[in-house]
């Protein structure tokens, strides 16, 4: 900040701060917003952030939720007006007026909604940035909000925030409840936007999680054949159907083309939704049946990602878009765009994770 903008700044700001000392938390809160509009309407953007910033922080502390909120709303509004990107400066702003609002009450969720919506503006993220989203998973992790961790760290789509999901499902998961259902939880989301790291991060941290705490489900670690040209990927071999056909899932569809009609991958594709989900999609094969947890939900994600890794659409799942219902699900709204997942046209290779003697048999 230029010498005349922080004198400025501390003008407003030892005006302010008094009032909120005193317990005028009214008077200082106006003040803040008078002396903000003046300095954005100067286009003088700097100085109305640090007046903002500083003035909602202090209110906050002083336990004033609603005022500060409000400044940290306007806040927001500044760095819109000034076309401000994600910086690691204007993210620690932000966080920092999230943590001191607190739980209680609706202000934070008010607050944290148009970050967000901010964010996935000045970061060219649909989702919002990814290190606010990370964040805000880990916060909803530690106060034992499961659900909307979930979504945060799903948003987010790094390793950490993989790595967070895959502690948060564990947790969840230690009620008794199925594993295998909550390892879809993270899997398949993660493939549906074709993040394959993320779901190869979260189900390696969460298989390891889950089996030292239930030995009993191994059976054998070993390396699967995806395809007959490409290296085995390995795999624990598990008495669990879902946690098998998630290790498969995220191998082949690592290697899938989706411009090679009938490639490898896809046969193996195939096979594999034909063995462990009665087939692909709504497609059932005869005297088959579905060995995996999430019924209907699942065929219809299996659908999704058939289209999205092998370009393959199965009969009367054109208009179904798994991805967009589960982001509603999610954040409450859609995503937007095509009303089908495009098919994927660049996959990565590298180790993913598979599974083994029944393993081979769907793949032969």
């Amino acid at each position: 900040m230029a010498p005349s903008s922080a004198s400025s700044a501390s003008t407003a700001l030892n005006t302010i701060i008094p009032l909120i000392q005193i317990g005028d938390a009214y008077s200082a809160h106006q003040k803040a917003r008078t002396f903000a509009a003046r300095y954005l309407k100067a286009k003088n953007y700097a100085v109305a952030v640090q007046v903002l910033f500083e003035s909602a922080k202090e209110l906050l502390k002083a336990g004033q939720q609603g005022s500060g909120t409000d400044l940290g709303g306007y806040l927001v509004d500044a760095y819109e007006a000034s076309g401000e990107k994600i910086t690691e400066e204007s993210r620690g702003r932000l966080t920092q007026l999230i943590a001191l609002t607190g739980a209680e009450g609706a202000w934070r969720s008010a607050l944290i909604t148009k970050v967000i919506a901010w964010s996935a503006k000045a970061s060219e993220c649909p989702a919002g940035d990814p290190d606010l989203q990370h964040y805000l998973g880990e916060l909803f992790y530690k106060e034992g909000d499961f659900a909307e961790a979930e979504a945060r760290l799903l948003a987010s789509g790094t390793r950490d925030s993989a790595r967070t999901l895959a502690q948060v499902m564990f947790e969840w998961s230690r009620s008794g409840a199925e594993p295998g259902a909550y390892a879809s939880r993270g899997v398949i989301p993660y493939l549906l936007t074709t993040n394959i790291l993320a779901a190869r991060t979260f189900l390696s941290h969460f298989l390891s999680l889950v089996l030292a705490a239930q030995p009993n489900l191994l059976l054998q670690q070993t390396s699967v054949p995806i395809t007959p040209d490409t290296p085995g990927s390995e795999m624990w071999v598990t008495n669990n159907p879902t946690l098998n056909f998630l290790q498969l899932a995220i191998a082949t569809c690592q290697r899938a083309d989706p411009q090679a009609n009938g490639g490898a991958a896809r046969n193996a594709w195939v096979r594999l939704c034909s063995r462990y989900a009665g087939g692909v999609g709504t497609t059932t094969s005869a005297g088959s049946r579905m060995l995996i947890v999430g019924g209907g939900d699942m065929k219809e994600a299996i659908a999704a990602l058939s289209h999205v890794y092998f370009n393959v659409t199965p009969p009367g799942s054109a208009a179904a878009n798994p991805l967009q219902d589960m982001m509603a699900s999610l954040f409450g709204g859609g995503l937007g765009g095509d009303p089908q997942p495009k098919a994927r046209q660049a996959i990565g290779r590298g180790r993913g994770r598979g599974s083994a003697s029944e393993a081979a048999t769907a793949l032969d």
